[in-house]
């Protein structure tokens, strides 16, 4: 059975804060092949479609596409905000390395 991915209360306070809701979007967090180590997080606003994994709280959702999914099993969405920046990221216990900037990882 998958661990599907958590959703901090921070990373929903951000998207009520920025009012994803209030416009009818909802944090899409998706991987593709790419980036400096093989895979990397897509993380834009979007609609949800049909075969997403909704994941709701504080009025706000995060959707997961089936694709993902098996790349995000048990990893957690977060907020962070650093002196560097503000961003949402992902904690992944499946992610064997991942690189500096922290949008891109290996398996």
């Amino acid at each position: 059975m998958q661990l599907p991915p958590k959703v901090t209360p921070r990373a929903f306070a951000r998207l009520a804060e920025i009012g994803a809701g209030d416009q009818g979007q909802a944090l899409r967090v998706a991987v593709e092949g790419g980036g400096c180590s093989g895979f990397q997080y897509d993380i834009r606003l979007d609609q949800p479609a049909q075969d997403d994994l909704i994941l709701e709280g504080e009025g706000q959702r995060v959707v997961v596409d089936s694709v993902s999914l098996p790349f995000l099993e048990g990893a957690t969405i977060d907020f962070s905000e650093e002196l560097i920046g503000a961003r949402f990221v992902i904690e992944n216990p499946n992610a064997s390395s991942s690189c500096g900037c922290g949008t891109s990882f290996a398996m």
